[in-house]
């Protein structure tokens, strides 16, 4: 937990840049969704905030949950137990916002709970297996898995998960909210 401290406290400033720096090289943020643990590379990862209040957004596909002020940035905010195809959880004081920039777009990603910042080596990553998998809807966001001790940890493609559908359909209600408000 000690790096999630870390990384948390370097991330509130908004000058911090957790990306493009050696020491991060390996290294992924971990968090819960459903009975698996997920990680990410901290190279996406720009912070990590506590659950806030949702602007929902009509129309949206059901994982999208909406639109939050950041600081004056208005992002997206996908629920990642829906994107998989989970079931949806009830939003507590252990629920997190990973805040990640994926194609030049910021985007935040509702977490059950982080749980750790871990380094797994290149050697340690083996591929997504392909066998035994008729349900791929979780599948096909996960591009290896992590050996991290006696655990694994599915890691993610975060260009997968968020579809450029959904960033547009944010922008255009980001842009709707800023010019007033339009016909469709």
């Amino acid at each position: 937990m000690d790096g999630t401290n870390e990384l948390i406290g370097n991330a509130e400033s908004p000058e911090t840049s957790l990306s493009g720096c050696d020491a991060q090289k390996g290294k992924y943020v971990t968090f819960k969704s459903g009975n698996e643990y997920f990680g990410l590379k901290i190279q996406y990862v720009n912070e990590i905030i506590v659950f806030q209040e949702i602007t929902a957004i009509p129309e949206s596909e059901d994982y999208l949950k909406g639109l939050i002020n950041l600081r004056g940035k208005i992002i997206p905010v996908i629920d990642v137990r829906l994107r998989f195809g989970q079931e949806p959880f009830e939003y507590n004081d252990r629920t997190c916002i990973i805040v990640i920039n994926v194609k030049s777009t910021v985007v935040g990603l509702i977490v059950e709970k982080i749980a750790e910042v871990v380094e797994i080596q290149e050697e340690n990553i083996l591929p997504s297996p392909s066998i035994g998998h008729t349900d791929k809807s979780q599948n096909q966001y996960v591009y290896g898995i992590g050996k991290v001790g006696d655990t694994v940890k599915l890691l993610l493609d975060p260009d997968k998960l968020i579809r450029d559908e959904d960033l547009s359909a944010a922008g255009q209600a980001d842009e709707g909210k800023e010019e007033g408000e339009e016909e469709a």
